[in-house]
């Protein structure tokens, strides 16, 4: 391997883990537990030590290592993060960290092999905190009991799935309907309806998503208080069992155990967070908010087809409507690229490319449709 191609991997590797350090900083900062705050603080910590590595080895093949800047995704994910909490991003971040876990196998420096231990350690336990709403789940302690079922979604997913959906399909319904008719007032009457129908039916189901959680939240807390009223020492016992399963030794994670258990005020709230991984707060988020932001998604999506037909009429607002479409897509495209970790220009283009061939699809059908109507 030459000299120009070690420079290159050390460039991406020490990228990498200025990206890792900065995003788990930020965590740290948006956390509002303590002990998750600091095991964030930790990781950002290690990625530095990583990033510091890089730079030495960077400098020792001549090489001064450039400023140290997050990569545009990196400062998305944190700006997201600041906005709207660590959960929001977190299950991104898992399924990032799993591939970047493997990003050190078969580089032959030292460092390397190291390093790739210590990625596949951050991968596993950022995989479980995305599991939770808030710290480390105990939900494989729970589900041995076989009386709570908790679930956990990815919202940054479903926020860019939400305006490409409102996107994609209002889109095709304006191109079949002005394939069908040259009448303006009859696209826009039916890109109308279709953005209220179909935002109103997503933001419906995401209440009914959330509030049944919230409810089901509510049941699995309920039965966790009666647990603990009835057999304290077999919940004492799953407490244990879960500090064991996050490394402590038998004998520290008992007394700790007995010491939470101790604490009548609050030993409810730190099993609904351990052992179910519930945020007792929040309760998975407000069922309203989550309707009121799916409504607002879609129809931000679908806009983008729709307003040239405002302005414009023919087959001019035909090709605008397409043009900006493409644009929006393109941008859809770039933001699934934080969750993927592709390249924006093939990730943008597939998603253009998709989009833009069912709206002609559907202007073809339309067409034919309005030929026989005709």
């Amino acid at each position: 391997m030459s000299k120009e191609d070690d420079v290159k991997r050390y460039l991406e590797n020490r990228q990498k883990e200025i990206d890792g350090a900065a995003l788990y900083l930020a965590l740290a900062e948006s956390e509002k537990q303590p002990q998750m705050a600091e095991v964030y603080r930790k990781l950002s910590a290690s990625e530095e030590k990583h990033a510091a590595a890089w730079d030495h080895k960077l400098e020792k093949h001549g090489v001064k290592p450039p400023p140290r800047r997050p990569s545009w995704r990196a400062s998305t994910m944190i700006w997201l993060a600041k906005r709207f909490g660590p959960q929001f991003v977190l299950p991104t971040i898992a399924s990032n960290e799993k591939a970047d876990s493997r990003a050190y196998d078969g580089q032959p420096e030292a460092e390397a092999a190291n390093f790739a231990a210590d990625e596949k350690s951050h991968a596993r336990l950022i995989s479980m905190a995305s599991k939770g709403s808030g710290g480390l789940p105990g939900g494989s302690v729970a589900q041995m009991e076989g009386r709570h079922r908790a679930g956990g979604g990815n919202a940054l997913r479903a926020a860019v799935l939400g305006a490409n959906d409102g996107l994609v399909s209002i889109l095709s319904l304006v191109m079949g309907v002005a394939g069908a008719t040259n009448s303006n007032s009859a696209v826009l009457i039916a890109a109308l309806a279709g953005l209220l129908a179909g935002a109103g039916s997503m933001a419906l189901g995401e209440w009914l998503s959330v509030q049944s959680s919230r409810e089901l939240y509510e049941n699995q807390i309920s039965i966790e208080a009666e647990e603990i009223a009835a057999n304290p020492e077999e919940e004492m016992e799953e407490l244990s069992l879960i500090y064991q399963s996050k490394g402590l030794p038998e004998n520290r994670a008992r007394e700790l155990a007995e010491h939470m258990m101790a604490d009548k005020d609050s030993i409810l709230d730190t099993l609904a967070r351990e052992e179910l991984g519930i945020d007792p707060e929040e309760l998975g988020g407000s069922a309203y908010e989550a309707a009121f932001t799916s409504f607002i998604l879609f129809a931000v999506g679908a806009i983008f087809p729709i307003f040239p037909f405002f302005f414009w009429s023919g087959s001019v607002a035909i090709y605008i409507s397409m043009a900006v479409s493409g644009v929006g897509l393109f941008i859809i495209g770039a933001a699934i690229t934080l969750m993927t970790g592709k390249s924006i220009l093939f990730s943008g283009t597939r998603q253009v490319l998709v989009g833009l061939m069912a709206a002609v699809l559907t202007y073809g059908i339309g067409h034919l449709i309005g030929v026989s109507l005709a």
